[in-house]
């Protein structure tokens, strides 16, 4: 009972918003139309959580959500919004949101390559089962251990590391969607060893092994760091035409002015 007050007020501390929150950079509708189901979506928060998972990551995503879309069978808000996206929030363990929940955060959108609607359903019915679980934060400590500059090799601290609490219910917000994707064994950044390659007919040739990191190693920012997941811009998906932009008064003279000085 005691140790239960003392983590929620420990998440209450640490889910505070502090400074200035970041300037979106895309139109909301524009982030509403580029986004399908599968992608994960990246946030830049400004809790005190936020600030130091940007600090032990050295990455502007602090925070990843889960996007399903409206057709996912997810609850419908009482504004009557449907929710679409899944999260592990430190406070409230693994939930469904609306998008609207992050209209005015800064975000990023990555989009899995190649997945079919089978595989789509599986990562979403993986989630699903997972709403109401609750944040690690044993987790979190664990990877601070990893990320923190220690005075031992960073292979040695890797075997040092205990992975979370070892408790199925539990998870943070990139691990828990790291195993969705693990679960239908689609690579995010796993481990690749180069070994020779079985052909006898080719003796310099070499054939490349996947194997998966544990899933409590994974950081937002692997995602965007991931060969195999797309960055979308959604200003770029809606035919985007610089010329078109409507520019103050005094932007516009002084485009101009440059524009004739080059033609001089």
């Amino acid at each position: 009972m005691i140790l239960e007050w003392i983590s929620r007020r420990i998440a209450a501390f640490l889910t505070k918003r502090v400074g200035t929150q970041s300037v979106t950079t895309t139109e909301f509708e524009a982030l509403r139309g580029s986004l399908t189901p599968g992608d994960v979506l990246l946030i830049d928060g400004d809790t005190r959580i936020s600030s130091i998972i940007k600090y032990l990551t050295q990455s502007t995503w602090s925070h990843s959500a889960l996007y399903l879309g409206p057709d996912a069978g997810l609850p419908t808000g009482e504004d009557g919004e449907p929710h679409v996206l899944i999260e592990a929030d430190l406070e409230d363990g693994i939930r469904s949101l609306p998008l609207s929940f992050y209209r005015d955060d800064h975000s990023r959108v990555c989009h899995p390559v190649g997945l079919d609607q089978s595989e789509i359903d599986s990562i979403a019915e993986y989630s699903k089962k997972r709403i109401g679980h609750q944040y690690d934060m044993k987790n979190v400590v664990d990877l601070a251990r990893y990320l923190v500059p220690l005075p031992v090799p960073g292979r040695y601290r890797r075997r040092m590391l205990a992975f979370g609490s070892g408790d199925p219910t539990r998870a943070i917000c990139s691990s828990f969607i790291a195993e969705a994707f693990q679960n239908i064994r689609y690579p995010i950044l796993p481990v690749i060893k180069t070994l020779p390659s079985d052909d006898p007919r080719c003796v310099r040739c070499e054939k490349e092994l996947f194997s998966i990191r544990h899933h409590s190693l994974f950081t937002p920012k692997d995602f965007d760091s991931s060969p195999y997941f797309q960055i979308v811009k959604p200003s770029l998906t809606e035919n985007f035409d610089f010329r078109k932009i409507d520019w103050e008064k005094h932007e516009r003279k002084n485009r101009e002015s440059i524009i004739h000085s080059r033609d001089r």
